[in-house]
């Protein structure tokens, strides 16, 4: 899909304060660290990831849903009412139904006229979200529409500790499936996209695509749906084959963009991927063969934040100055199921509003 009409306009992220450190987890598994004799520092020596962040206890998604859409409004400096498509696309969400959106539609205070629905494909929600809205607009039925998201990690990761140190039949070998469970961040993100008639800051959203490999669904799910918030769920993935067939469908995906925007792999100035971590970054980059120094991260620091992972990393990157003026960025989408969904951006100014840190600062970091 090529848009010659739609830009991205700004970007408002919204992260929590409490941190999980992978030496604090660990220290909350000492039981099963101590029934398994496993050696401490396992988990951020095989993810690259040193912390993760959590949002208080009974912390609902439409909550820093609200508060990143009201960033990126108050950055974008346009009137709400010119807003005529609102997606809410992760993971988590307050209930079955009715649809998040409707209460972050509410609080953002944007028109009837408007569309108002959830979007949830695992990680690529708001990548998904953002090339629906990005449609309307190149169609001309809307002039501007924000996708939006929160995930919240801390039911998962609790979960999966209670539940560990709880099971005494669980060996070396029957504990991985629960390992990229421990991995999972939370965080907030939301994107607003304009015809590029109002727009300001001009970063054009050159093309997306979407390639589907789904005889491997089964590669990573959760036994529960994940809905409410208060939700304990549990999550198995077969770690090692989702990474291999992920980054084999990437990889394939990577060269349908090439193909659409005509662009070559040395015209690529940043690329910004699902966050997973470092073993899966780099042998990612390598079979796609594409650069570590183009790349930018934030997975040392925020672990995997599901659907808002991409979207955090490209606000943290444009934020700290990673992404300049002209810049070809490539936003390489990867999620389980296995479908991956990708875009190709041109820069231009697109300001972005967020309480991230500068220590998250989207650099690159060393392979695991």
């Amino acid at each position: 899909m090529i848009f010659n009409d739609v830009r991205l306009e700004a970007i408002g992220a919204t992260i929590p304060d409490e941190i999980w450190s992978s030496d604090l987890i660990e220290r909350k598994l000492a039981p099963l660290y101590q029934r398994l004799k496993l050696p401490e520092g396992r988990l951020a020596l095989m993810s690259g990831i040193d912390e993760r962040r959590v949002w208080p206890p009974g912390t609902v998604p439409s909550g820093p849903s609200i508060a990143s859409g009201r960033q990126a409004i108050a950055a974008a400096d346009i009137d709400p009412g010119r807003i005529g498509c609102l997606i809410h696309a992760s993971v988590c969400r307050d209930f079955l139904e009715p649809a998040t959106a409707s209460r972050v539609h509410h609080e953002l205070g944007l028109p009837a006229k408007c569309w108002v629905y959830d979007v949830s494909n695992a990680c690529l929600g708001l990548i998904n979200g953002a090339v629906q809205i990005a449609g309307l607009i190149q169609s001309g039925a809307i002039e501007a529409g924000i996708v939006v998201g929160t995930e919240n990690s801390r039911p998962l990761l609790q979960g999966t500790i209670d539940a560990l140190n709880a099971d005494t039949t669980v060996t070396r070998k029957t504990v991985k499936p629960a390992f990229a469970s421990l991995t999972i961040g939370s965080g907030s993100c939301a994107w607003l996209l304009t015809h590029a008639s109002i727009s300001k800051s001009q970063t054009r959203l050159d093309a997306g695509i979407a390639i589907a490999n789904t005889r491997h669904h089964d590669l990573c799910r959760s036994d529960d749906d994940t809905a409410g918030a208060g939700m304990m769920p549990l999550m198995e993935t077969d770690s090692e084959r989702l990474m291999r067939e992920g980054i084999a469908t990437g990889t394939a995906a990577l060269e349908e963009l090439l193909g659409e925007t005509g662009w070559s792999r040395e015209r690529i100035d940043r690329t910004v991927c699902h966050q997973v971590g470092g073993k899966h970054r780099s042998e990612m980059l390598a079979s796609m063969r594409l650069p570590l120094e183009r790349d930018a991260i934030t997975f040392p620091f925020l672990g995997n934040t599901g659907s808002v992972a991409l979207p955090l990393t490209l606000a943290a990157a444009a934020q700290h100055d990673q992404i300049t003026r002209g810049d070809k960025v490539t936003l390489l989408g990867i999620g389980s199921g296995i479908n991956s969904v990708m875009m190709a951006a041109t820069w231009g100014a697109t300001p972005v509003r967020s309480n991230l840190p500068a220590a998250i600062s989207a650099g690159t970091a060393p392979a695991v």
